[in-house]
């Protein structure tokens, strides 16, 4: 065989060795609630934040904390009141800095720090803190115009931070991104697993949820464990409006489970005892169930009917499928119909709409289509396409395995066999049926002309002779209202 063709073969499978080892090195997600907050209801009647708390400037209400208002020298905080047990996390958070003027101050910070403190100079928390602070700067302190900016910098405690460079000497990454004004919020998350600290910045230009763009990421970065996660922001000569929506914490757990991390989490030495646990139990079963088939064989061929194999389980799926798929048949059906049914309506209105434009008089006006109306044709259209090219896969792959269900039960015994392979048969030709279904759906159906109602005349309303009666009345009435006020005026006079 000539090596050219055993290419595409390792290529296929270099691919999926890459895929299976990225999947296989991602972590397990699991939302921590009790160090998260959103809304709605984020506020308590009493005025507190659940598992938070809050001072400074800062105000708390239904949907949102605004940490600092727009006024000048402004500090204020939110903290969670827990240490957070996970060595490796995920924080999603979602907030908004909003101002008057082109250029703002001073900024926000999300902190992961050993101890919790009230007001401090740096964008409102204390100078020498022990772990990390991801600074979003608003204000050019070193006049280099490279505002806004955000960065990250890790202290031990002993470092004082630098605010005439905004700590540039002092960051282990960062990125020029502008996060003031945006139509709608910003999101950043930042994830700290396996010594690797990644930032990821949405710009908030758009509502979706996955337009994320990667900031920076630093590597060989040491936390100190059992931190608190906290927000901050100041205002100073230039004031902005800091406001936090959603701060979402998850804890990340390694796949091969290398570490216990929280409650509710197992070690490699469990899961190898639950392992070695349950081999030995089905290795129990399967030896009494073959003493039992020796001992009773008789009911041996009732026992197979109870367990499912694999043949019989795949023959299930295979009809499973075929009636979910006559069931989306009949949907797209419905949709079919109720597409002609709007085509036709189109049809005419455009129809309508080239007479008008040709000069011809319309007698009564026309229900024409809205604009509503052409969005959700295309958008049903497109669904259906789209149904359509998922149906066409669910079959290919129900034919491959209907295929490979032939081929073993051919391999099998007589009767086996021929049972195997009626069955593989009836599923071939139930395939054939619902691609000749499929076929007839796809099929458009083709625009009739529409033949236009004759058009009845205007009908005139008012004749000339009613027109100049009306204007003789109404001059009549005019004169008469002259001559009465005027008698009322010489009247009044008399009394003077």
């Amino acid at each position: 065989m000539p090596s050219y063709r055993l290419l595409p073969g390792l290529g296929i499978v270099a691919l999926l060795t890459v895929i299976y080892t990225c999947f296989a090195q991602a972590p397990h997600k699991t939302f921590q609630f009790k160090y998260s907050l959103k809304g709605p209801h984020l506020s308590q009647k009493d005025g507190t934040v659940p598992f938070w708390e809050y001072g400074g400037s800062a105000l708390a209400s239904e949907d949102q904390v605004r940490i600092t208002p727009s006024l000048r020298s402004k500090r204020g905080y939110i903290w969670n009141k827990y240490k957070t047990p996970y060595d490796h996390w995920e924080v999603e958070v979602v907030f908004r800095v909003t101002g008057r003027g082109r250029i703002g101050a001073d900024g926000l910070a999300i902190w992961y720090t050993t101890e919790k403190s009230n007001e401090g100079p740096v964008y409102g928390n204390i100078d020498k803190w022990n772990g990390l602070g991801v600074f979003f700067d608003s204000f050019d302190n070193d006049n280099q115009r490279n505002n806004p900016y955000i960065l990250a910098v890790v202290n031990d405690g002993t470092k004082n931070y630098d605010h005439n460079t905004d700590g540039l000497t002092q960051q282990i990454g960062g990125c020029l991104r502008d996060f003031r004004n945006r139509p709608y919020a910003v999101r950043v998350k930042i994830e700290y697993y396996k010594k690797s600290l990644t930032v990821s910045f949405h710009s908030g230009m758009s509502n979706s949820d996955a337009d994320y763009e990667p900031c920076f990421t630093a590597g060989n970065i040491e936390l100190p464990k059992n931190g608190y996660f906290g927000v901050t922001a100041a205002t100073g000569g230039l004031a902005d409006d800091h406001d936090l929506l959603k701060f979402l914490t998850h804890s990340l757990v390694p796949p091969d489970g290398e570490e216990q991390t929280g409650d509710g989490h197992i070690t490699e030495e469990e899961r190898q005892k639950f392992k070695e646990e349950y081999e030995q139990y089905y290795k129990k079963l399967e030896k009494q169930r073959e003493e039992y088939k020796q001992k009773n064989p008789d009911k041996a061929q009732e026992i197979d009917e109870v367990y499912e194999d694999q043949t019989s389980r795949e023959l299930r799926q295979v009809y499973e499928s075929q009636s979910n798929i006559i069931r989306v048949l009949g949907s797209l059906q419905m949709k079919l119909d109720e597409i002609s049914g709007r085509q036709e309506r189109t049809i005419s209105t455009i129809t309508n709409m080239g007479s008008i434009q040709q000069g011809q008089p319309v007698g009564q006006p026309q229900d024409g289509i809205k604009r509503h109306e052409i969005d959700n044709l295309l958008k049903v259209h497109s669904d259906l396409q789209r149904s359509v090219t998922e149906i066409r896969a669910s079959v290919g792959d129900i034919q491959q395995k209907a295929n490979f269900i032939h081929a073993k039960s051919q391999q099998q015994g007589a009767g086996g066999g021929i049972e195997g392979g009626l069955i593989s048969h009836e599923i071939q030709d139930n395939l054939r049926n619902i691609k000749a279904d499929l076929s007839s759906l796809v099929k458009r159906p083709e625009p009739r002309q529409i033949a236009c109602p004759p058009i009845p005349e205007f009908p005139t309303c008012l004749t000339p002779m009613y027109f100049v009666i009306l204007i003789c009345l109404q001059c009549a009435m005019f004169i008469g209202f002259i001559i009465y006020k005027n008698k009322q005026e010489a009247a009044a006079k008399k009394f003077y």
